[in-house]
């Protein structure tokens, strides 16, 4: 009996891609001997994205959607797709064709030889501009040195999970998940397949500079409480800095020497009054997740979906 391959697939306004990308990766199936399964996962696209799926999904019996209410996300599109996702093992890949299907048999003979998490690792993409590869290779050096986990440069949402693992993944419930970071704290026995990235078949990348720096901080304060204590020496070292200006003024008073400079003034304000404000808001950070993740509300809802009632 072969063994089923479940490929979850988030699409957000990605209509032209969708039959694309689910006829490359039957052919990349024709090729090996298993059977696979296709869940793609609606993040509540705004163009027709929703209904070229089910026209496709009518057309075979492995292909299946889920249909969010509204935009939840791409890391909880996937996580939704894993939680309805029961084959031997489980790959997540994007919609727009850069994650090379070509890839898969390899990340399958990885699978076959015992790994049970095969992830990859993204080659340096010459044709995105310089400040989309500055900030890429920024996100992992912020994330490496202020979190408790080690991400290589260039890994991606292009991953296998065995079953085993995906099982776990089922029960987590954070409402702002970082699955690269998960999947490294994960452990089980991992290994790295590095490839080319395709260029983008349509449309443009939804990763902007604002959304690659909201993620870099979800998967800081998800996995490390060092931003907190780096608050901390902060404010011993400028603490301490300050006793140091101590002398200086005993010396005005005693000789009489004008203590010059209202703007030196207003600059030390502004600076520690900015400085405040940083620190209040990686606390409000911290303290604000907290608060979202006691809601337990329900972390996507899904609207429809043809997936049979396990």
């Amino acid at each position: 009996m072969k063994k089923l391959v479940s490929i979850v697939i988030p699409a957000y306004n990605e209509a032209d891609n969708i039959f694309v990308i689910a006829e490359s990766i039957k052919k990349v199936f024709t090729t090996i001997n298993y059977d696979y399964e296709l869940i793609i996962v609606d993040d509540g696209s705004a163009d027709d994205t929703l209904e070229k799926v089910k026209n496709y999904a009518a057309t075979a019996d492995n292909i299946f959607f889920l249909e969010f209410s509204k935009n939840f996300g791409h890391q909880l599109a996937v996580k939704a797709g894993m939680d309805n996702a029961f084959g031997d093992c489980v790959i997540s890949m994007d919609c727009d064709m850069q994650h090379p299907p070509e890839v898969i048999p390899e990340m399958l003979k990885k699978w076959e030889e015992g790994f049970e998490v095969v992830y990859t690792i993204r080659a340096e993409d010459t044709n995105l501009s310089k400040g989309k590869r500055n900030s890429s290779s920024m996100f992992y050096k912020i994330l490496n040195s202020l979190s408790d986990i080690e991400l290589e440069a260039g890994a991606a949402d292009f991953r296998l999970l065995d079953q085993k693992v995906v099982n776990v993944f089922r029960n987590f419930h954070e409402n702002e998940p970082f699955l690269r970071g998960l999947v490294k704290w994960l452990g089980f026995k991992q290994h790295a397949i590095r490839y080319n990235p395709a260029v983008r078949f349509s449309g443009k990348s939804k990763y902007t500079l604002k959304k690659m720096f909201r993620l870099a901080l979800h998967g800081v304060t998800s996995f490390s409480i060092k931003p907190l204590y780096s608050a901390v020496y902060l404010g011993f070292i400028l603490s301490f800095a300050s006793i140091l200006y101590i002398p200086y003024i005993i010396y005005a008073f005693v000789n009489n020497v004008e203590v010059s400079g209202w703007a030196s003034v207003i600059m030390t304000i502004v600076f520690f009054g900015g400085l405040q404000l940083i620190i209040l808001g990686i606390i409000g950070i911290y303290v604000g997740k907290m608060f979202m993740q006691s809601k337990n509300r329900p972390n996507y809802i899904i609207r429809s979906t043809n997936i049979p009632a396990k």
